[in-house]
């Protein structure tokens, strides 16, 4: 009997020890599996970078200027409107401090679009958190892979920086943290989290204008002038949800929203189609949206549009249920920017430079500007 009573504690103690044995190697497993990114459509072109991107269509003619045209901060700065030296002192490198009509101007190209979106295109506007749980960053892919890309507000709330060493204070970091939203990307599209819709809401679509926040790791040296690449910029997002039917409809209606924005606004612009080895990780189709630079006398990134499939939707489990079915289904994501506030900025300030330095307001804007029809220098 004792030698009974001596096996079974054994085996209890065993089957402990396998048990935490299950949960480390089953908590291996998710992590590498959720750092498997999404699978292309066949139809995307194959390559290893940017300039394997084949362009898929081109729009407008580039203006043609009578004197060399300047780049946008060295328009911004001559205005005396664009300040990156006080930026500085407040918050570091990457920010910038826009002024009286040129901040009016970035907050006009903002209404403009939401406007355009909301009353044209059928986009649903939403004021969103820009401050997220881990489980949101995850559901749009940010974590566990680009954790390093993203800003964290840690709340003083139970809230001890002593514990436990500095193993303890990390962990402590992580449990108060939340993440600053790279994009609106993020919080739309987990609006359909842990839900099961029903087949006839279905498209969804949602845009919001919010600030945006990345860390651009792995940027060091690029960009480094100037408001093309900062740590905070604002943008105008666009994000649908769909069944697997709508999707590619979708992806194709999605690019024509951002490309009218650029249209409007008068900005020649070309579209280019993401090569395998410069998508997203959980892209399964990709188009980017280039506008011109006459300053830097090429293209530049404005918005990217992406199909992502279900790959979202299973990291969210957000389901619909088809019309008189029993089961359920995974719904397709989609986002694109509608477009990058920032960059419009940057754009409009580019293309329609004076020689005096001024810059000429363009049409659509000038309903939201207060009748203002030029930028000309602070007095």
């Amino acid at each position: 009997m004792d030698v009974l009573k001596a096996e079974v504690a054994e085996l209890k103690t065993r089957l402990a020890d396998f048990e935490s044995e299950e949960r480390e190697a089953t908590a291996a497993l998710d992590k590498a599996l959720s750092e498997i990114p999404n699978l292309p459509l066949e139809e995307v072109p194959f390559g290893k970078d940017e300039n394997d991107n084949p362009e898929h269509h081109v729009f407008g003619e580039k203006p043609k200027f009578s004197f060399k045209p300047k780049e946008h901060f060295e328009l911004g700065e001559a205005l005396g409107l664009m300040d990156f030296e006080t930026a500085t002192k407040l918050s570091g490198a990457r920010f910038v401090v826009n002024k009286g009509p040129l901040a009016r101007l970035e907050r006009a190209l903002g209404a403009f679009m939401l406007d355009l979106h909301t009353g044209e295109h059928g986009y649903t506007e939403v004021n969103p958190p820009i401050l997220v749980r881990d489980e949101t960053m995850f559901g749009t892919a940010q974590l566990p892979k680009f954790e390093e890309d993203q800003f964290w507000a840690v709340s003083g709330e139970n809230f001890s920086p002593d514990e436990n060493g500095a193993l303890g204070l990390l962990d402590a970091l992580r449990r108060n943290r939340l993440g600053l939203i790279p994009t609106a990307e993020v919080p739309l599209t987990n609006l359909v989290r842990e839900s099961i819709l029903d087949e006839k809401q279905l498209p969804l679509r949602f845009t919001a204008c919010t600030p945006c926040f990345r860390a651009e790791a792995g940027s060091a040296g690029r960009d480094t002038r100037g408001m093309i690449r900062q740590h905070q910029f604002t943008k105008v997002e666009l994000v649908s949800v769909t069944t697997p039917e709508q999707g590619l409809a979708e992806h194709e209606r999605m690019l024509s929203c951002a490309e009218e924005v650029l249209r409007r606004l008068g900005l020649p612009y070309r579209v280019v189609t993401l090569c395998t080895g410069d998508m997203g990780f959980a892209s399964q189709k990709t188009y980017d949206i280039e506008v011109w630079l006459p300053g830097q006398d090429r293209y530049r990134e404005i918005s990217s549009v992406s199909v992502c499939g279900d790959f979202e939707a299973r990291r969210m489990n957000a389901r619909y249920r088809p019309e008189g079915a029993k089961n359920t289904r995974f719904v397709f994501t989609l986002n694109g920017s509608g477009v990058a506030v920032g960059r419009a900025l940057v754009a409009v300030l580019e293309n329609y430079q004076n020689e005096d330095g001024s810059i000429t307001v363009p049409d659509a804007l000038r309903p939201y500007m207060g009748g203002l029809t030029r930028i000309e220098k602070a007095q």
